[in-house]
C-alpha cells in the first residue's frame, strides 16, 4: 500500500515501515560516527526499547559499545490492510541491523508492567547472557495493571492546588489559543503515581535481583523530564511530577536493596524533546517550538539520539558525572540555562497564531513529530507501494 501519515489530534494513526527504518539507520549511523563508547556496558536489559529515549539508548549501547541486548517493549504488528506501530518497525529495522553487524540482540513484545514479561525477561537473561549490567527503564504509558492485584490505574496530566489556564499552540489547528487544565484530586495523584512512578522500574530491580541476573556494579537508570517555570505547571508542580519524585524514592529504595551488588540507581534528567509522549502534554508542543527556535540558533540542541549517547559518555559512563540539584544525572543542563530559559520565556509572551513561524520553530517540532512515525524522512519515496507487514527476527514468544 501507499502509506501517507494520518494525523488526529496530538497522535499519528499509522506509520512507514521504510521511514521508521530509515529514522533507526540515521540514529544507529551517528552513533557510529562518534566512535567507541568507553567502559561501555555488555548486556543490557531496556524496558521500553522501541521508540524515543528507550530505542535510542538501546542503539548506543549495541552500536556504540557493541553490547548485547535484550528489547521489551508492547507494539503493534502490521497486517496486509492496516500498518503496524512506530515501535513495530523500529524494532524490526534495530533487529535487522544488529543482526547485519553480528550484534546479539533479542526481543521481547507484551505488557511491561507483568509478571509474566518480567519471568521471560529473566529466562532469556538467564539462557544467553548470565547477568546484565545495565537496566534501562524508559516505560511511558498511559496506563498500567497492577500485577499483583488485577487493579487498573490511568494518569492524568493536571495541576496541583488550583486549575490552570495557559497559552497553548494547538497543533491540530496550528493556531495559539489558551487551555484550561481543572486541578488534581487525591486520586488523580496516586494514580499517576502507580502508572509513572517508580514502582515498576523497583519491581523489575526487584525481580532481577531475586532471579541472581544482576551483574556485579550493575547501573540502572530510570528517564525524567524536570524542566523549568515555564512548564512547572503542568509538568514539574503537577500529578506528573509527583510521579517523577516517586523516581527518586525508587532510586534510593534501590540502591539500598543492591548494596552486596554495589548497584548503581539514577534517574536521569533528559531534554524536552518530540516523543509520542510529550505531543500529548498541554505547554510542550509551544515550549519545545520555542526550545528548537532558541537551541538551534545557538547550536547546541541536541535531538534525542545526541542527548542518550552524551548522556552514556559524560554521565553513565564517565569519568565525572554531572548532577543536578535533585541529584540525577544532569544531561540537560544546556535546555535548563538561564539565558535560554529567558529568552524561551520572550518567544512565549510574544507569540501569536500570525507569528508562529517567525518566533518559533513550530516547522521543526511539526517535522519532528512525523519522523516519529516514519514520515518526512528525504530518503524516503512515500509514493512508493510498500509492505506493511514486517517481521522482528529473535523474537522470544
Amino acid at each position: 500500500m501507499v502509506i501517507k501519515p494520518k494525523i488526529r489530534g496530538f497522535i499519528c494513526t499509522n506509520a512507514h515501515p521504510v521511514g521508521c527504518a530509515e529514522h533507526v539507520q540515521e540514529q544507529i549511523n551517528y552513533v557510529k560516527q562518534q566512535g567507541a563508547l568507553k567502559n561501555a556496558p555488555k548486556n543490557v536489559l531496556v524496558i521500553g526499547a522501541s521508540t524515543g529515549y528507550g530505542l535510542a539508548s538501546r542503539i548506543t549501547a549495541a552500536f556504540g559499545g557493541g553490547a548485547k541486548t535484550l528489547g521489551i517493549f508492547f507494539e503493534k504488528e502490521g497486517t496486509e490492510r492496516k500498518t503496524g506501530s512506530a515501535g513495530w518497525y523500529n524494532t524490526a529495522a534495530f533487529q535487522a541491523a544488529a543482526d547485519a553487524e553480528g550484534l546479539w540482540s533479542k526481543n521481547i513484545n507484551g505488557d511491561a508492567f507483568s509478571n509474566e514479561i518480567k519471568q521471560k525477561a529473566i529466562d532469556t537473561i538467564k539462557a544467553d547472557l548470565g547477568k546484565v549490567d545495565l537496566v534501562i527503564y524508559s516505560l511511558a504509558s498511559p496506563r498500567r495493571t497492577d500485577p499483583n492485584t488485577g487493579e487498573v490505574y490511568s494518569s492524568t496530566l493536571k495541576p496541583i492546588g488550583n486549575s490552570v489556564t495557559t497559552k497553548n499552540l494547538n497543533t491540530s489547528k496550528r493556531e495559539i489559543d489558551a487551555i484550561t487544565v481543572e486541578a488534581a484530586n487525591q486520586d488523580d495523584i496516586d494514580n499517576t503515581i502507580k502508572v509513572m512512578g517508580g514502582e515498576d522500574w523497583e519491581m523489575w530491580i526487584d525481580a532481577l535481583k531475586e532471579a541472581d541476573v544482576l551483574a556485579d556494579n550493575f547501573k540502572t537508570s530510570a528517564y525524567t523530564y524536570i524542566g523549568k517555570e515555564l512548564t512547572w505547571p503542568i509538568y514539574g508542580h503537577a500529578t506528573i511530577g509527583k510521579a517523577k519524585e516517586d523516581l527518586d524514592r525508587a532510586t534510593v529504595a534501590i540502591k539500598e536493596s543492591t548494596k552486596a551488588l554495589n548497584g548503581e540507581a539514577y534517574v536521569s534528567s533528559l531534554n524536552a524533546v518530540v516523543t509520542q509522549a510529550s505531543s500529548a502534554i498541554p505547554i510542550m508542543p509551544l515550549y519545545i517550538s520555542a526550545l528548537f527556535k532558541v537551541m538551534k540558533a545557538d547550536g547546541t540542541y541536541e535531538g534525542t539520539i545526541e542527548q542518550i549517547h552524551a548522556l552514556f559518555t559524560e554521565n553513565l559512563y564517565g569519568d565525572s558525572p554531572r548532577f543536578d540539584d535533585g541529584g540525577h544525572l544532569f544531561q540537560n543542563y544546556k535546555e535548563l540555562e538561564d539565558d535560554v530559559q529567558a529568552r524561551i520565556q520572550t518567544v512565549w509572551d510574544s507569540v501569536t497564531t500570525e507569528t508562529i513561524d517567525e518566533l518559533t520553530d513550530y516547522v521543526g517540532y511539526h517535522n519532528e513529530f512525523l519522523r516519529l512515525f516514519g514520515f518526512g524522512i528525504d530518503a524516503v519515496d512515500y509514493e512508493q507501494d510498500v509492505d506493511p507487514v514486517a517481521a522482528i527476527a529473535n523474537m522470544i514468544d
